[in-house]
This record gives structure tokens, sequence and C-alpha cells, in this order.
């Protein structure tokens, strides 16, 4: 996966994270998530990359089900709670099922 690719699934894992309302510590974990995505981007720079026009890309055009599926490879490389990752799963179980 190219160094834009992974930056777009870190964003769009961000998005599936905050989408989630029924979980009431998602404010410290979206923090967490934002520190990784900082620290990816000091550690990779990409030259000639607009990073705030490709997260705003992603959270206009990326489905819902697709921001879910990065928020779930986002959660297990910061290692959160189970619980989030099991409340991910279910919120993925119901958008697929319509």
């Amino acid at each position: 996966m190219e160094l834009e690719d992974q930056f777009r699934c870190l964003v769009g894992g961000y998005y599936g994270i905050a989408s989630l309302d029924e979980y009431d510590l998602k404010l410290y974990v979206l923090k967490d998530v934002e520190e990784y995505i900082r620290d990816f981007i000091k550690t990779n720079p990409i030259d000639c990359f607009d990073y705030k026009y490709e997260a705003k890309k992603v959270l206009d055009s990326v489905s819902d089900v697709i921001k879910l599926q990065d928020a779930l490879i986002v959660l297990h490389k910061i290692e959160t709670p189970m619980e989030l990752v099991l409340l991910v799963k279910s919120r993925l179980k119901e958008l697929m099922k319509k």
C-alpha cells in the first residue's frame, strides 16, 4: 500500500470512529487517532500531497462502510479496547444488511 493510500485509510478510520454516537469515550480515541495520523505524516512526508484536501475528499466521497472498515485497521494499530472494535463490527453488520 502506498503512503497516500495509508493516509486515506487512517483518515477514513478517524471519520468511521467519529460516526459512532453510542461510544462515550470516542473523543479520547479520536485524539489518539489524530496523534497517530500526525506521527504518520511526520515520519512519512509525501511531496506535493495536499493532506487537508485528501482528508476532505475522504470525508465527502468514501462510504460509511469503508470508513468503518478503515476504523478496524486503525483501532488495531493503536490498540484500543475490544468494546470499541465490537461496536464497529456491529455497526458494519447493520450497514451491510441495508
